[in-house]
């Protein structure tokens, strides 16, 4: 039996590993959940499965069982080793290409050119094709600047047990540019959060506020909280840019209104899960009078995949207008996970 708040996923991982593995979606009672859905007792579940399905980071955040969980963690650790394998072997048939053997120098100018802080890093990167090895020369060309500026060695020192925050703690972020949003690949520091009360992800542009804790909070311009910040707490607005996601994804919801036909939802997962392979985490859908209505909460990297999806569910036939919104809570959804 699953515990209380156990989700379709969980129950895939109890029939057999590798069905939780492959998992897309789940029909709950003949209708068609997300695998995040939470499950009641006496429910029928069917799961849907996809092979070119694979465990994401953010599954980790609604299952409940320490089967499901430990399966979710043995699938990412192995990815990651052999990502990280892959990337190895990349990087030295380069380096053997143009004659240079890896030493300490060579990775030294490596990691600095590539905002990286260990080889684990440099490796996934260079696998995910993040990091584009046909400048490596040119790159081992250059001298080391001493004096360049690195974000993820600097530390926010907030009010700790009612003391006055030392204002010479935000000092060490170099305002002259915009702070930079790196990914947190491999367990690299990340000293930014997201703002859940508009939610934006790469592609948008965004602003930074650096909060009495510690952690720049990353606001949409135009988001009524950041409004709020500017007007009164202007000196800790800073520039800030996205540097490229290739592994963690951020949440946005889309709403869609159509004509209601049978298959039409199917039609719409099917593009999500299996054609595009993004994750959904939240559905829902109404239907009056033929008119269908909904929302759909799924994960992302960019604002290029979004609207690459969106393009697609607009060409799905039924579909009258398909739309990102730009400004929700996530604190409204039941399934807001984070990556």
């Amino acid at each position: 039996s699953l515990p209380k708040g156990a989700s379709a996923l969980d129950f895939a991982y109890e029939i057999h590993t590798e069905i939780g593995n492959k998992a897309i979606g789940a029909k709950i009672n003949y209708k068609l959940n997300p695998i995040s859905a939470v499950l009641m007792s006496g429910d029928q579940v069917e799961i849907i499965t996809s092979d070119i399905s694979k465990p994401e980071r953010e599954w980790l955040s609604f299952v409940r069982t320490s089967k499901a969980k430990e399966a979710i963690k043995n699938a990412l650790k192995t990815e990651s080793t052999n990502r990280i394998q892959k990337g190895m072997e990349m990087l030295d048939s380069k380096l053997k290409e143009i004659g240079v053997s890896p030493n300490a120098e060579v990775f030294k100018k490596l990691f600095l050119a590539n905002d990286v802080l260990n080889k684990d890093e440099l490796y996934s990167r260079i696998e995910l094709g993040i990091i584009n090895l046909d400048n490596l020369k040119k790159i081992l060309k250059k001298n080391i600047n001493k004096n360049v500026i690195k974000y993820w060695d600097l530390k926010l020192i907030g009010k700790k047990n009612g003391s006055q925050e030392n204002p010479k703690s935000r000092k060490k972020i170099d305002t002259s540019v915009p702070f930079l949003l790196r990914e947190n690949v491999e367990n690299a520091k990340q000293s930014y959060e997201i703002a859940t009360c508009c939610n934006p992800i790469p592609g948008d542009e965004v602003t930074g506020y650096i909060s009495p804790e510690g952690p720049i909070i990353i606001h949409k311009p135009k988001c009524y909280e950041a409004i709020r910040l500017m007007s009164s707490e202007g000196d800790r607005i800073i520039a800030v840019k996205w540097a490229i996601h290739k592994l963690v994804s951020f949440l946005a919801r889309i709403s869609m209104t159509g004509i209601d036909r049978i298959g039409l939802v199917r039609d719409i997962t099917t593009i999500i899960s299996s054609e595009l392979k993004v994750n959904m985490t939240g559905i829902n859908i109404s239907v009056q009078k033929g008119i269908f209505q909904g929302t759909i909460d799924l994960y992302v990297h960019h604002t290029k995949d979004l609207n690459n999806l969106i393009l697609k569910i607009s060409n799905i036939k039924g579909i009258e207008s398909v739309k990102r919104v730009e400004d929700f809570s996530i604190n409204n959804n039941n399934n807001n996970n984070q990556s």
